[in-house]
């Protein structure tokens, strides 16, 4: 019987040092161990849409849609004080997506929206930001284009109009500044089916939605009545999420 006991002592040390190594094991998991899944950085994920850019999650649960000009003030203040504030307090979650489509008001106004989408959809909402940050400089061109300079944006080709303006207004300098060569410009201002789509969208969201100023939003399908800034926009956003 003392034999016996003197076995039986030993096994039972072995099986619970087994037991704590095996615990160890799955706080410390060895190299070859499967990694989770990185999450997705929704911040940087842009989508080009049938009627504009959208960034974040494609399927977010909250989808914010902003109607916006380029040639409107108003625009130019959202997206100093709320674009950032979208970017990096709601989208990176998943939850909400922000979605910027045109309301065409002039040939300036399609100009700036031919250039904010040269180019790969990723680069959308970094040129929208420059042409917005820059707005207060081309739009005091635009007041004081002379007589000649407006000719040159009404007739001729389609193309050679666009140019102008975009020549006249400095958006082909601001477009260079970024990485675009002139031949990227001058094809992305002659794309005329582009031009056209942007335009016919535009009249179409107007149309539907009974647009009247810009910025206006539509949160979940729904126009926000009397919402047109950030200030008013973010407790809407906040209620949701």
């Amino acid at each position: 019987m003392a034999l016996s006991r003197s076995y039986r002592r030993p096994r039972r040390l072995r099986i619970a040092f087994l037991a704590a190594a095996a615990a160890l094991a799955a706080l410390a998991p060895a190299g070859t161990t499967a990694q989770p899944a990185k999450r997705a950085n929704w911040s940087a994920t842009i989508t080009e849409t049938a009627g504009g850019h959208l960034l974040g999650n494609p399927a977010a649960e909250v989808k914010l849609v902003e109607f916006m000009s380029y040639t409107c003030s108003h625009c130019a203040d959202f997206a100093r004080e709320g674009d950032g504030a979208i970017k990096l307090g709601y989208v990176p979650s998943g939850r909400l997506s922000y979605e910027i489509r045109h309301l065409v008001r002039d040939p300036v106004d399609l100009t700036a929206a031919l250039l904010a989408s040269c180019g790969p959809a990723g680069k959308f909402f970094a040129n929208h930001a420059a042409i917005m940050a820059r707005q207060p400089e081309w739009m005091g061109k635009a007041r004081a284009a002379t007589q000649a300079q407006r000719a040159r944006w009404s007739f001729g080709t389609t193309a050679a109009r666009f140019q102008a303006i975009a020549s006249d207004l400095g958006f082909d300098d601001l477009m260079v500044g970024r990485g675009y060569t002139r031949a990227d410009i001058t094809k992305c201002l002659s794309d005329e089916a582009k031009a056209r789509a942007i335009a016919a969208t535009s009249q179409a969201d107007t149309e539907a939605l009974g647009l009247r100023g810009t910025p206006s939003f539509v949160l979940d399908g729904v126009l926000l009545e009397g919402v047109h800034n950030w200030p008013s926009l973010q407790p809407r956003l906040d209620a949701l999420l």
